[in-house]
């Protein structure tokens, strides 16, 4: 199928109208007063709606067939415990006695709405109070394990997303070899590695596995709303965490590395400032760094299959109408050559 098509068939979403949103919440209890505004998703649909008597609050619509109900299930009780530990996390609320409800073959979840600001990445302050915060996550996160979410490990984020892309002949034909070869390359490194044991690398005599513990999963800066500390917003100042769709088991540093961002020098401070937050509250193992850039690998791979998979959802080649060129493809490969280079650079020392 030529990825710069539009599917002919109606998407699942297309059925999700305003006034199907309004009816959703109002089987809950909720009545919204007609304001909507649709938040910056691609994977679910998500709403922000003022209510008639109450404070506004965040309907999240899950995509079909992307998390099975115990999944989504898990991912809310983990908020919980979090919200439980007074962890500043932005949880779903408990409605006719579920956290997941379900409307017109939708299911969805209500949240209430917190305002913030992107952090500010450059201040030290803020990271080490984000990373104080991370090992707070992380503490709870290793109590107990999932028992349904998946890892995030090199055979589900690399080999299963390669395969897949190869297998449905998503990437074009003129570019199909080079990136063949990259990625392969790239992934053959990483399972090569045996720092990773537990990840996906080679197990040797001497290592303990890196211990793998339930994750925030996605916490790139937007996912953290930042409250000034002048704000009178109920929720106090400081980071508050949302958006755990992406939940899963994985290595802390996968928490920490998605808020790095320049060059070496500069990543190599930012995560001097995370950890220094960090240990005040947990150990963070230094094994961990060399695992940084295999997962910035991990994440290109699956990054473009997360994109091909979704193709069919009118928004994506709406919002994407780069993605599928060989263009694109072409400069997939350059990346995962810099990666393959990077990957065999020393670890960030912190």
């Amino acid at each position: 199928m030529d990825l710069h098509t539009h599917p002919t068939s109606l998407h699942a979403f297309e059925a999700l109208t305003p006034d199907v949103v309004m009816d959703a919440l109002a089987s809950v209890g909720l009545y919204g007063d007609g304001r909507q505004l649709a938040l910056s998703s691609y994977e679910n649909r998500v709403y922000q709606l003022h209510l008639e008597d109450g404070p506004a609050v965040v309907a999240k619509f899950y995509r079909p067939n992307r998390w099975t109900q115990a999944q989504i299930l898990e991912e809310h009780a983990f908020s919980k415990e979090l919200m439980d530990a007074e962890i500043p996390v932005v949880g779903p609320m408990a409605l006719n006695g579920s956290t997941l409800n379900h409307f017109a073959g939708f299911s969805f979840s209500v949240s209430p709405s917190r305002g913030g600001r992107p952090p500010e990445l450059d201040d030290g302050d803020v990271l080490e109070w984000i990373g104080r915060f991370l090992a707070r996550i992380h503490t709870v996160g290793a109590a107990r394990p999932f028992e349904h979410r998946p890892a995030l490990n090199l055979q589900s984020f690399g080999v299963e997303s390669r395969n897949w892309l190869l297998d449905n002949e998503k990437v074009p034909l003129d570019v199909q070899s080079a990136w063949a070869k990259a990625s392969q390359d790239a992934l053959d490194l990483i399972a090569g590695q045996a720092c990773l044991v537990g990840f996906g690398g080679q197990k040797d005599s001497y290592s303990d596995p890196i211990k793998l513990i339930r994750l925030h999963g996605d916490c790139h800066p937007g996912n953290i709303l930042w409250t000034p500390l002048e704000s009178p917003a109920s929720a106090g100042p400081g980071p508050h965490f949302v958006d755990l769709d992406d939940a899963r088991t994985g290595p802390a540093v996968q928490d920490l590395w998605m808020l790095l961002s320049g060059d070496r020098q500069q990543r190599s401070r930012q995560l001097g400032t995370l950890v220094d937050g960090y240990e005040q509250f947990r150990e963070f193992d230094r094994r961990e760094l060399a695992l940084i850039e295999p997962l910035r690998t991990l994440r290109l791979i699956h990054y473009s299959a997360w994109l091909a998979r979704r193709w069919e959802d009118p928004t994506f080649p709406i919002n994407f109408p780069w993605f599928g060129s060989s263009d694109y493809w072409r400069g997939q490969v350059q990346m995962l050559e810099e990666q393959i280079e990077a990957m065999q650079e020393e670890p960030l020392v912190v």
